[in-house]
Order: C-alpha cells, then sequence, then structure tokens
C-alpha cells in the first residue's frame, strides 16, 4: 500500500486545524488511512515527518500531503471544495493566454498525450518542493507504472518563451545538459550513462525517436520521462511561477493526475493557469484541450439500494450530507441521488462507489454492530469437493501443488505466451502494469515458477487448481470465470506421449470418459498438441481442455531451458 511523508507544519497548514496524533489516527480513518510512524516531537514542528499509509489504491488523490487533509478537512465540516475556476469542461474553455504547447505527430505511437498548468503567487518553499517531489513519485510510480503510462515535469516558467513544443527527435543527434550534471548528453547516452536514464531508461530504449520538450528558443526543458534539463528544469526553493506538465500513454490517466496536482496546489494558495495542448490525433477529448479538465461523469443511485447495501434507515437528505463530508456533490432528482465526482477522483465506477462514500461519509462507528439472524451451517461447495480429490490425484502422480496471482501483466499473460489477447480480460483502472489482467489460463502462471527453478533437481512437476477468466459473450456479464487444473513437468525426455499418458490417468481416476482432437494453440508445437474433448448429454461434443508439448518460443520467452508438457482442463465440466 501507498504510503506518504508528510511535514507536519504544512499538513496542519493545509488541513486549518490542529490535532494530537491519537485525534489524527481517527480521523485519519475518513480516507482509509492510518497513522504509520509518529514524527520525533524533539525536533522543531517545521522539520517533524509524519508517516501516513494509505489503504485504497483507487485514490492516488489522497497519496500527497494537499490531498489527505483535503479529505479530512472536509470530513470534519469543511467547505465542498470548488475549482471551477481555472478547471476546463466540454462547455467552458478556461482563459489560457499564450501558454500553448504543440505536440509533434510523430509522437504518436512513442508518448502522444500531454497535458499542463502554470501555478502562480508565493515562492516555493522547501516543505513544499519536497511535497512536489513526492507526489511526483508517488503519482508516476504507482499510478504511472513507473513512469510508463504518466510522467511528470516541474519548470521555472518564468524562463519558459511560449508556445511550447512537445516533438521528437533523433536521439543519437540530439543533445542537452541533464539535470545534476554540467556536460552535454546525447538523448542515447542518457540512458546508459545518467542514473535516471539507467533506471527508467527501458521505456523508451527501443524507440528510433525519442520525446522532447523545448520552449519556443529551442531550449531544452526535459527528455520525458526520463529527465529534465539542468536549466529549466531545475526547480529551487524560492521559485515563484512553475509550470508543470505530464506526459503519458492513457489520456484519461493523464488527465486526473493533473487534475490532482492542479488541485493540490490550489489547496495550498497557489494561482492555476490553463495551458492550451494542441495534439494533431485525436485523445478522445478532442484534439485541442485546455487543461486541467474535467472529464468525470455524474452516476446515480437511490435510497433503496443505498440503505439495502448498508442495512440501514438513511433518508435521501442524509445521504448527500453524508457525500458532501467526503468533498461530493450531490442532488436529488426523480427519485435519484445523482452524484457529481470531484475534479481528482476517477473512482466512481458503479452505484455501489457512491454507496461506499455515504457509509464513510457517516463513519463507520455510526453504524451499530448487529449479530446475525439466520441460522446456517457451512458446507464445502461442490467444486470444492471435486477440487480436493483432483488435488489428491495429482499429489500421488508426483506433482507440487502451487498457488499464484489471479492478475498479472500483459507481458506474462499475452506477450510471453504467444497468443493475441483478444479474450484476456483488462482491468479498466489498474494501478500497476503488473495487476494489469486477469490470468486466462493456468499454464502462464506454472511457466513463471519454473522459470526461476532451475537449480531444481530434474524432473520438476508442478500443477495449480484455481480460477480462469476470460471474455466469453454468450454471458450476460461478458466474462466467464471458471475452475481450472493445470499442470507441467519439465525435464529433459518431456514429450507429447508422456503429457497423453498423464491426461489418460488424470481423467481415469477423476471418472471421466474423453476423446481427443487435432488443435492449433500458439503455446504448443504444432502437430504435438491435443484438444481434450467431453461428450455432452446432447450428443456433441465440447473442447474442456487442452495439452502438449510446450513450443520453444514460449520456452524461449520465459528463459525455460529444459523441454516442457503442460495441459489445461475445466474442472466444472469434469464433474458434469
Amino acid at each position: 500500500m501507498p504510503k506518504i511523508e508528510v511535514n507536519e507544519k504544512l499538513f496542519f497548514n493545509l488541513l486549518g486545524t490542529r490535532y494530537d496524533y491519537a485525534t489524527l489516527e481517527y480521523r485519519l480513518e475518513s480516507g482509509k488511512a492510518e497513522l504509520d510512524e509518529k514524527p520525533d516531537t524533539s525536533l522543531p514542528e517545521d522539520q517533524r515527518v509524519i508517516k501516513i499509509e494509505l489503504n485504497d489504491t483507487n485514490r492516488p488523490d489522497l497519496w500527497s500531503t494537499a490531498g489527505i487533509a483535503r479529505c479530512l478537512r472536509v470530513h470534519n465540516g469543511g467547505k465542498l471544495t470548488d475549482y471551477s475556476s481555472f478547471m476546463s469542461t466540454d462547455k467552458k474553455t478556461q482563459d489560457f493566454g499564450n501558454r500553448v504547447v504543440n505536440v509533434d505527430k510523430g509522437l504518436k505511437d512513442i508518448r502522444p498525450y500531454m497535458a499542463a498548468f502554470v501555478i502562480s503567487g508565493k515562492p516555493i518553499d522547501e516543505p513544499m518542493l519536497l511535497d512536489i517531489i513526492q507526489t511526483q513519485e508517488k503519482l508516476c510510480w504507482n499510478f504511472g507504472r513507473k513512469r510508463r503510462s504518466i510522467s511528470m515535469g516541474v519548470y521555472r516558467s518564468a524562463n519558459i518563451t511560449w508556445p511550447v513544443n512537445y516533438k521528437a527527435v533523433d536521439p543519437d543527434k540530439t543533445s542537452f545538459v541533464p539535470l545534476a550534471c554540467e556536460e552535454k548528453m546525447t538523448c542515447r547516452q542518457i540512458l546508459s550513462e545518467h542514473p535516471k536514464g539507467k533506471e527508467y531508461g527501458w521505456i523508451l530504449k527501443d524507440e528510433k525517436m525519442f520525446p522532447l520538450l523545448v520552449d519556443a528558443k529551442n531550449e531544452v526543458m526535459s527528455m520525458a520521462p526520463i529527465i529534465n534539463s539542468a536549466t529549466l528544469g531545475a526547480v529551487q526553493v524560492g521559485d515563484k511561477d512553475l509550470m508543470v506538465e505530464m506526459t503519458g500513454t492513457d489520456m484519461p490517466s493523464l488527465l486526473l493526475a493533473v487534475n490532482i496536482v492542479a488541485c493540490d496546489f490550489a489547496d495550498a494558495g497557489y494561482t492555476i493557469l490553463p495551458v492550451q495542448v494542441n495534439h494533431p490525433y485525436d485523445t478522445g477529448f478532442g484534439k485541442s484541450i485546455v487543461t486541467p479538465f474535467y472529464f468525470q461523469k455524474p452516476i446515480s443511485t437511490t435510497i433503496g439500494a443505498i440503505n439495502k447495501l448498508l442495512g440501514s434507515d438513511l433518508s435521501e437528505k442524509e445521504s448527500v450530507a453524508a457525500l458532501a463530508k467526503m468533498d461530493v456533490k450531490a442532488e436529488v432528482s426523480g427519485g435519484k441521488i445523482i452524484v457529481t465526482p470531484p475534479a481528482y477522483r476517477n473512482d466512481f465506477l458503479h452505484e455501489v462507489d457512491v454507496i461506499e462514500d455515504i457509509m464513510m461519509g457517516n463513519e463507520l462507528n455510526s453504524f451499530p454492530p448487529e449479530k446475525p439472524h439466520d441460522f446456517t451451517i457451512g458446507r464445502l461447495s461442490a467444486v470444492t469437493t471435486f477440487s480436493r480429490k483432483a488435488k489428491s490425484l495429482m499429489v500421488g502422480l508426483g506433482y507440487q501443488e502451487m498457488i499464484f496471482n489471479y492478475l498479472g501483466s500483459k507481458r506474462d499473460f499475452i506477450d510471453k505466451m504467444n497468443i493475441s489477447g483478444e479474450k484476456v480480460i483488462e482491468i479498466a483502472n489498474p494501478m500497476s502494469e503488473n495487476y494489469q489482467f486477469v490470468r486466462p489460463s493456468i499454464i502462464a502462471s506454472l511457466l513463471g515458477a519454473e522459470a526461476v527453478s532451475g537449480n531444481a533437481v530434474y524432473p520438476h512437476k508442478i500443477f495449480e487448481i484455481g480460477k480462469i477468466a476470460y471474455l466469453d459473450s454468450s454471458e450476460n456479464t461478458g466474462t466467464k470465470t471458471v475452475q481450472s487444473l493445470g499442470f507441467l513437468t519439465s525435464t529433459s525426455d518431456a514429450n507429447f506421449n508422456s503429457a497423453a499418458s498423464e491426461v489418460a490417468t488424470i481423467l481415469h481416476f477423476l471418472d471421466n470418459e474423453y476423446i481427443v482432437s487435432e488443435s492449433n494453440d500458439p503455446r504448443f508445437i504444432p502437430g504435438r498438441q491435443a484438444n481434450i474433448l467431453k461428450k455432452q448429454k446432447d450428443g456433441s461434443q465440447k473442447v474442456i481442455g487442452i495439452f502438449g508439448e510446450v513450443h520453444p518460443q514460449v520456452l524461449e520467452n520465459w528463459a525455460v531451458t529444459m523441454p516442457c508438457f503442460a495441459g489445461e482442463v475445466d474442472i466444472e465440466e469434469l464433474m458434469n
């Protein structure tokens, strides 16, 4: 879970009041957060650091001092925030003056999107500068997938000559002085020689052209998403006017991140000046867009749904008041409670999310605990009982049971498995690329385990019985989840005949008759793989599994050096 460090003086100034640490710990519950570590009270207030752990990865707006302070302030009776003075919408575009960024069409397939704004007002002090750096790190590392989908740069606005150009350049012919250096380096050199280039160079290393941000005088501002320049990008304590820009590959996430940072600066007392960004291609929100930009859609629920889910007896007025404590504007119309999400939040995906905010707004201790009224007896489900039988059989055949995560990356579930990914379920709002997809098969998980088992004595025989899910238009939800048995054997003489023998043994002892047919799965070697078919009640044959010798390319993708055979079968179909 994300952890943030907040300067005590800055935090309580933004909060508008001061709490003792016991009260602070209690109030943090409204943001699904907890006090991770109290500061050293022997230090002066402006040097104390409070460490806070956030327990909700769906709320990146809380990953900053201003964000968590806003949450606690409004929840404790503060006024709802209003950022309309600088937030553009479809119907209203803010005045951007001469502040314009032009995006090069050559970036469309590299790093296509940009958003920006300028802050003006009081000089940046040290606690604020440290908080800017922390916000940049938390947003871009966690929410921005290690800068892959979102990166952030901050520059001295007073030294920038508008318009700014975001363009694609030849990395071997373009050079500038990067931050923390004194000599010029080519963009390509930065990837191999600069500390930040070594850390984030993987994002650009395979690109023929690199993104570069320059002003109208061609003064380099940064090479996104790697490093700022040592001139315009070297922000220091005392700087007054700053430009904040974000580049990335996902426009909705980019706009949300820009809104979060802009709202944080506004809460800290700075004036936000919008910037117009002109893209030569569509962003999903138009080509020219003035940012910060409000793009959230209203969502509604009913008092009946609220009280049913919470087991409460709230009125519509009480529900609206509870939402206000979460800085969420709501109104009652036509028997529905219509919610307008704040500009810095994009986590209202379903009416249940609205109901959760009503619960948090009322505080958990307002719901008295109740004992269950119904008497029930627990028992194992039929699929669990059958799965346990199958596990015992697999162990008897010499296999070792494994347990894996159901979520993973595109790299593991699609790219390394040589599949198209057309039926793989993608998470709409993932916090990390490592948990972006739902696994469509257990075999990828087994190969991941085998990839790190090269030093263990062969043969390796591993299996897992667990859930897989994939897109299925015939289902009401559009997806299907099944209990699956996956197995893998890695040994020098792994072959199709051995795999067929294992399948025959497994299905025999699970009391199932089957036949095989030719298959053409890219995960396996052509001609050395087969579908498992089972006869249905209507006489038809249904594919319930597959087995075969794992394709050499798949083994190479996983860096597995020993031949393998693998198979997978639908446990639920074996029960019928």
